[in-house]
């Protein structure tokens, strides 16, 4: 098997790391625009398997040569070069997953390309990440198991083990990902009836082993394709989990225009964005470092089975590796994203065409690469009789 990753940033790394261990994994071909950094990196991964390569990623013919050179390729790239990937990996009939990027329609326009993916023979799975991706592999599995669904609950989160005031917060992904996660919009299906609620809002507490009581609130992009895959439940809520007091925090900012993208002031005579000014001033504040971080997740699917209301729910925590440097949140989203491109390479995902990953990746063998790995997913249910009065 041949892979390519694009992006050398912080979870393509981790992907080239987690391919180099597999035996069936014979070439990684890891792609970014600077090539000094990568190759740095694959110094240290004391292999032969790693070829570093220079990419343009807004050049389309750059794209497709470098594509070319795999059977699948990873996109580890800003979600804002999705489509354009995915479109230049079907032209060249090689296999293509990406990190998501849900926001903006951006997952709309790639679902979109499934004939195109039929007629060249090649498998398509965007938002591979955690939220989204893990979380929908997860629903998807549980759903599985019920012969009908009713109620789906999300809750997911990455925070520091060692939270420090005033923001309790870590960097462990872009920023900008996280504006956007806080600023746009997030599908719930309440009561039957879609519709969008505010980010930052629908505050809840929810308790965790070791970390006792965070919150969790509405924030973006979560549920994916969820929506379109189960349009008929009753509930359909994805969460975002913090420590206490993080969502009023961060919805001060939202409502001041700190996060705002078209918002500018004039500084000295000249044009400042002022989400640019609010990423660098926090970039700082809130650098991880050597600090440990955790991955907190949660779904709760309820539903029926032979007349019995039935809830399986699966719990994960992750901590960062300290023995590597590698933060919880590369080694859940790295780690997904490569499970599933190596059932594609391997054969165990044979359909061909463009699919949402609750639809396609099989959940119990997941689970099980995914412990491998050292991340533990946890599976418990409950039921109870359903009482039918005539």
């Amino acid at each position: 098997m041949k892979v390519v990753v694009l992006g050398a940033g912080l979870m393509g790394k981790e992907i080239a790391r987690d391919l180099v261990a597999s035996e069936q994994v014979e070439k990684v071909f890891l792609a970014d625009v600077s090539v000094d950094p990568a190759n740095e990196f694959v110094a240290t991964l004391n292999t032969n398997k790693v070829e570093v390569v220079q990419l343009d990623a807004d050049c389309d013919d750059d794209l497709r040569k470098v594509i070319s050179k795999g059977q699948v390729v990873i996109n580890a790239l800003f979600y804002t070069f999705n489509e354009r990937v995915v479109r230049a990996a079907i032209d060249v009939e090689v296999h293509s997953v990406d990190l998501g990027g849900h926001i903006g329609g951006v997952t709309e326009k790639i679902l979109a390309l499934n004939e195109d993916a039929v007629k060249k023979g090649v498998t398509v799975i965007p938002d591979l990440g955690v939220a989204p991706g893990m979380i929908n592999i997860l629903t998807g599995y549980g759903a599985s198991k019920l012969d009908s669904v009713d109620s789906i609950k999300l809750f997911v989160g990455g925070i520091p083990t060692e939270p420090k005031p005033p923001l309790n917060y870590t960097q462990v992904f872009s920023l900008d990902g996280v504006f956007d996660h806080y600023t746009e919009p997030s599908k719930v299906i309440s009561k039957g009836t879609l519709s969008e609620v505010e980010s930052l809002t629908g505050i809840e507490p929810i308790y965790f082993d070791e970390f006792g009581v965070l919150e969790a609130f509405y924030t973006s992009g979560g549920i994916s394709t969820l929506h379109y895959t189960f349009p008929n439940v009753k509930t359909l809520e994805y969460k975002t989990i913090r420590y206490k007091g993080h969502a009023e925090k961060f919805k001060l900012f939202a409502d001041l225009g700190f996060l705002d993208k078209t918002n500018t002031v004039t500084v000295g005579g000249n044009e400042v964005s002022v989400r640019e000014v609010t990423r660098e001033v926090l970039k700082k504040e809130l650098e991880l470092g050597k600090e440990a971080d955790a991955v907190l997740l949660r779904v709760i699917i309820s539903g029926e089975k032979s007349e019995e209301q039935i809830t399986y729910e699966y719990e994960m925590v992750v901590r960062k590796d300290l023995e590597r440097n590698v933060t919880a949140m590369a080694r859940s989203t790295a780690n997904t994203i490569s499970v599933v491109a190596q059932m594609i390479g391997k054969g165990l995902i044979t359909d061909r065409g463009v699919f949402t990953p609750e639809t396609v990746v099989p959940g119990r063998e997941f689970i099980a690469e995914m412990a491998k790995r050292g991340v533990i997913i946890k599976e418990t249910s409950h039921r109870s009789t359903m009482i039918v009065k005539w």
